[in-house]
């Protein structure tokens, strides 16, 4: 285990964490060979030279050709996604079958990213215990595994920064348990990787388990109050004695991206101290410093703001998942719910195109248009610009053109328009529409309502709206592909 380029195995490649090791190591000049149930939820050319073999960890059997001339594995991959029940069970079931077939195989070491959590004399929550079972079973195999326990990770997209985020921006009064006193050493994404990076090139980490940690203490109560001062908002706690996780979990589902299934045991860890005790990270990787929970704050945002964020926490999804095809669906990321609706039409991009471009004005918006009205006469009750406007040409649209309460943000001939919205509204919000070629050479139409709350009254705003907001959206793309048809007959 020197710095020489060998051939490393990565699980959870398209997970938080092992998506954002990958190229790292590439950088590195190591051989990257990627283990995903999926191959189709990893495209090859995000990293050019990777070998991606499909497998499944609770399927020993399709473990052996990840394997093959493998020096070092990362075990990055945890069942929480399948839900709250049982996933302790799965994981250690995976980890005994990883660890068997690595040893089968020859494999030189793993590296393990596990959780803080270890108190002599404390409970901890079954979420933190099963990422060190996780551990000791992976050690059980026989192979050396080098384990990193580490808190709460700060990183732009990573759940436990978004969880913060979003109850940060959306509640003035935050109302929370006692968990808020309890002592985190959070730590930076960035300094996570660092050292996943350097164990290759440190032999003596081998066979160790290495609590890493940021540069400062901090209750959780004060992560949230550093964060909203970063952010210059002015938010209050209010502690209560009785909130059940089971009622939190409840309350980050509605508040915050993170469904509840996940948030719970998250939650019951909360209520454990985890704080590094011992000082062997700093003995064997004495260059890496790692930044303090302010500064791991302020890198986020910055990259959430520049549009730069690598990964987030929900890239990763369970085997369980649905993974049928729908024409309407709605996720929230990174801050943004988004909802997508499609449809497919045997006439030209350019046909699509030249409908969307003449939409808005006196044209209308092809669809229930009384209803556009209607909002435009709340918007100017309010102050807004309303709908009175209008647009600058009948039929042609440039970047920068205003469109009643929209203004065209992106514009490629035959491919993409996208306004953003300059109504009232306790928050930010968008329309897209895509056209991109279907499988069959027919053309595909998607259109993309995004929306960006402002604190919780701009989550009450689209959930108050979304029934108003589904009957528009879903009549407008079918007017939109029926005028485009009716555009191509009437052109042959």
């Amino acid at each position: 285990m020197t710095d020489t380029p060998q051939t490393v195995l990565v699980t959870g490649a398209t997970g938080y964490i092992g998506g954002r090791l990958v190229p790292r190591l590439l950088e590195q000049g190591h051989r990257v060979r990627c283990l995903v149930r999926d191959r189709s939820k990893l495209d090859p050319a995000r990293w050019p030279g990777v070998d991606i073999v499909e497998g499944n960890v609770l399927d020993k059997a399709t473990l052996e050709p990840a394997m093959s001339g493998v020096g070092a594995a990362y075990y990055l991959v945890h069942s929480m996604a399948a839900g709250e029940h049982g996933f302790a069970e799965r994981d250690r079931l995976a980890a005994w079958n990883f660890g068997e077939m690595a040893k089968g195989a020859g494999v030189g070491r793993i590296v393990y990213l596990g959780g803080l959590g270890s108190q002599q004399g404390i409970a901890i929550s079954k979420h933190l215990a099963s990422r060190q079972e996780t551990g000791e079973a992976l050690r059980g195999s026989g192979v050396p595994v080098t384990e990193f326990r580490a808190a709460v990770i700060v990183g732009s997209g990573s759940m436990s920064f978004e969880m913060i985020r979003h109850l940060t921006e959306r509640l003035p009064v935050m109302i929370a348990p006692r968990w808020v006193n309890t002592r985190c050493q959070p730590i930076a994404s960035r300094d996570v990787l660092n050292y996943l990076v350097a164990a290759l090139q440190q032999p003596d980490s081998t066979g160790q388990v290495i609590e890493i940690g940021g540069g400062d203490v901090l209750t959780y109560g004060e992560m949230l109050l550093t964060y909203a001062r970063v952010r210059g908002l002015r938010r209050f706690i209010l502690r209560v004695p009785v909130l059940t996780p089971r009622l939190s979990s409840l309350w980050v589902d509605l508040v915050t991206p993170i469904p509840a299934a996940f948030a719970r045991p998250l939650i019951e860890g909360l209520k454990t101290e985890v704080v590094v005790s011992d000082g062997s990270a700093g003995e064997l990787f004495p260059d890496i410093h790692p930044i303090t929970y302010e500064q791991a704050v302020r890198n986020a945002l910055n990259r959430i703001g520049a549009n730069s964020v690598e990964t987030v926490w929900s890239g990763s999804s369970s085997s369980s998942f649905d993974r049928a095809p729908k024409s309407v669906t709605t996720e929230t990321t990174e801050g943004f719910i988004i909802e997508r609706r499609e449809r497919v039409s045997a006439v030209s991009a350019k046909t699509i195109f030249g409908v969307l471009t003449r939409m808005g004005g006196e044209t209308g918006w092809l669809y229930a248009n009384f209803l556009w009205r209607i909002r435009g006469w709340l918007d100017r009750l309010v102050g807004g610009v309303g709908m009175r406007r209008g647009r600058r040409h009948p039929t042609e649209l440039r970047v920068g053109d205003a469109v009643d309460f929209w203004r065209v943000e992106a514009l490629v001939p035959n491919e993409l328009v996208r306004y953003g919205a300059e109504m009232k509204v306790p928050g930010r919000a968008w329309l897209e529409f895509r056209i991109e070629e279907a499988p069959d050479s027919r053309m595909r139409l998607l259109m993309a309502a995004i929306y960006e709350p402002r604190g919780l009254l701009g989550v009450l705003y689209w959930y108050v709206l979304y029934p108003v907001h589904k009957v528009i959206f879903s009549g407008m793309m079918h007017a939109i592909v029926r005028q485009a048809e009716q555009d191509d007959r009437t052109s042959k």
